[in-house]
């Protein structure tokens, strides 16, 4: 079988590998939701799928790298994510032959050398959507299907809007609208099978709960803007107070806009 992968530079996106890389040893204990959703990305996949050679794009950790390999057992998978400490704490857990650094928009692989690109709740980290959907056009064989999870507009919501009424500052990670997944999808050149959002809400007994997830995701704040330095005792507790504004009886509600796209390249 031929070797699937071009040599070349990654862009330099070093501050999402570097989050994602500390994060590595923390992430499994805190991802309920992402294996949920993964779950969910799989159980999308058409049934009379049967790829030669699959790729988890956004492995992370390589929870869904293992789940293909169960289910595609003689396929050749391929595992790649653009931080380093994902991959090594994911390599020898095996799930695929060959893991990869890259990245999404830039996909260190040949024309036309995969039946199934599977990415969940990795490609909202990437500002070039369209870009994605190009890379995913060009490496995947006729009849190879796109299966992605991302988030859109409403993920973090209370928590965008506590932060709203302290300060104005950019503290919570910024998504694509959905209208924005149906553009970009409609114009990628590959069939549309399906796209939909679905909501997903998690509680928790206290902000720094919910705040210690995210950092042990590597999930935090990373959009350019957002304030430097250590955060006041002040405006913590300005915070606080207007966060339990949203307090439910289960707890403080995080709500998530779960995006799930199915496409299919035609020839």
């Amino acid at each position: 079988m031929s070797e699937p992968f071009q040599t070349g530079g990654l862009p330099d996106k070093r501050q999402v590998a570097a989050s994602f890389s500390r994060a590595a040893d923390s992430y499994d204990s805190v991802a309920a939701l992402q294996r949920k959703v993964g779950g969910e990305l799989l159980a999308r996949l058409p049934a009379s799928l049967s790829p030669q050679r699959w790729l988890d794009l956004g492995c992370g950790t390589g929870y869904f790298s293992r789940a293909l390999g169960e289910r595609y057992g003689a396929a050749e998978g391929v595992a790649l994510d653009i931080a380093e400490g994902m991959l090594r704490h994911a390599r020898p857990l095996g799930g695929a032959q060959q893991f990869v650094a890259g990245d999404a928009e830039r996909l260190p692989l040949r024309d036309t050398s995969c039946d199934l690109l599977f990415s969940s709740l990795a490609l909202q980290w990437c500002a070039d959507f369209a870009a994605v959907l190009g890379e995913a056009r060009r490496v995947l064989r006729p009849g190879g299907v796109l299966a992605f999870s991302s988030l859109c507009v409403g993920t973090l919501q209370e928590l965008r809007d506590s932060w709203q009424a302290v300060d104005g500052f950019v503290h919570v990670n910024r998504f694509r609208r959905f209208g924005d997944y149906q553009q970009l999808c409609a114009d990628s050149g590959l069939q549309l099978l399906s796209l939909e959002n679905q909501a997903e809400v998690l509680h928790y007994p206290d902000l720094r709960s919910l705040t210690h997830e995210l950092k042990a995701l590597g999930a935090h704040n990373l959009n350019p803007g957002r304030p430097g330095g250590l955060t006041g005792r002040a405006r913590m507790l300005a915070l606080l107070a207007a966060y339990e504004r949203f307090r439910q009886a289960p707890g403080l509600p995080a709500s998530y806009r779960v995006v799930y796209g199915i496409l299919r390249k035609e020839n």
